[in-house]
């Protein structure tokens, strides 16, 4: 297959109609370009360029491929002009995955600043309910980064977000409210608001639970930690719910855990070299784990 560069020598000559002023624009010396076209030609398996005494011209082959040269090099040229584009934020796609209980409290406002700084660079957003489903989308070229929990098996590229801490909802009327802390022990047999086990905090959650030697209850199951906030401010049981779940205005009574139960939250990163998923990683990390002065004061 021709050279790029066999097929710019080509396009030079043929511009120039001298091998001497074709190499001066090139900035090679005449037997390297003498080179590079007799590479050519051997490929093509026959003359491109006839040489004259007073310079050279296109023979019947180099006139059929002159115009196929000429747009091999303009698609090059357009390869790395998009490239460019695309690592200044001009262009190209950026696939980004989530956990669900993370999009809205922790991602959305990253998302809503970076579509506003490069709305040329086309964003695309999976949710999923696990860690290890998010590590399993960046490792299977699904996803350029992923937001949520650390994984338990990740030997990629990641960076650290922050800490985010698991608190309980319960009822207003709820005999624990008056609490001003819940462990797990006074947990056991209280009708909780339990997890979907395809949530990744249901399996998480037990494992914390049975640290302590106490077995949850779930009274029922939901895929969405704010909905299990909601359930729980209705009066159905208590639930744990991380403080990204957690929405303003909630009913509910809230209480922190003791000893405090706490998740470190990562962006895996699938190309550590690619400056637009290194740049939106930064982004992600500078906002970090936001929690609400309001939800702070209903803790305290």
């Amino acid at each position: 297959m021709p050279t790029l560069r066999a097929l710019e020598c080509l396009v030079a000559v043929l511009d120039a109609g001298s091998m001497t002023e074709a190499a001066a624009v090139l900035h090679m010396s005449q037997p390297a370009l003498s080179h590079q076209l007799a590479a050519l030609e051997r490929e093509i398996g026959a003359p491109v360029v006839e040489r004259l005494p007073r310079g050279v011209r296109a023979t019947v082959v180099g006139r059929a491929v002159e115009a196929d040269a000429r747009a091999a090099l303009a698609a090059a040229d357009r390869v790395i002009g998009s490239g460019r584009a695309t690592a200044r934020g001009a262009g190209g796609q950026l696939r980004v995955a989530c956990a669900e209980s993370l999009t809205a409290g922790l991602l959305a406002p990253v998302l809503r600043t970076w579509i506003r700084r490069n709305p040329l660079v086309r964003l695309t957003l999976t949710e999923a309910t696990s860690a290890d489903a998010l590590a399993e989308m960046v490792d299977s070229d699904r996803a350029d980064v992923a937001v949520g929990p650390r994984p338990s098996h990740w030997a990629g590229s990641a960076e650290t977000v922050g800490v985010e801490e698991v608190v309980a909802v319960l009822p207003p009327n709820h005999p624990l409210a008056e609490a001003k802390s819940l462990d797990f022990e006074r947990l056991r047999d209280e009708p909780l608001v339990h997890y979907h086990a395809d949530n990744g905090l249901a399996g998480w959650l037990d494992a914390e639970a049975a640290r302590h030697g106490v077995p949850l209850s779930p009274v029922m199951r939901t895929r969405q930690a704010s909905t299990a906030a909601q359930l729980a401010a209705a009066g159905l049981g208590i639930a744990l719910i991380p403080t990204t779940g957690l929405v303003a205005g909630l009913p509910g009574v809230l209480r922190r855990l003791r000893p405090a139960l706490r998740r470190e939250l990562v962006c895996l990163i699938g190309n550590p070299s690619d400056p637009v998923v290194r740049r939106f990683a930064a982004d992600v990390v500078k906002r970090g784990v936001p929690v609400p002065t309001a939800l702070v004061a209903r803790l305290e």
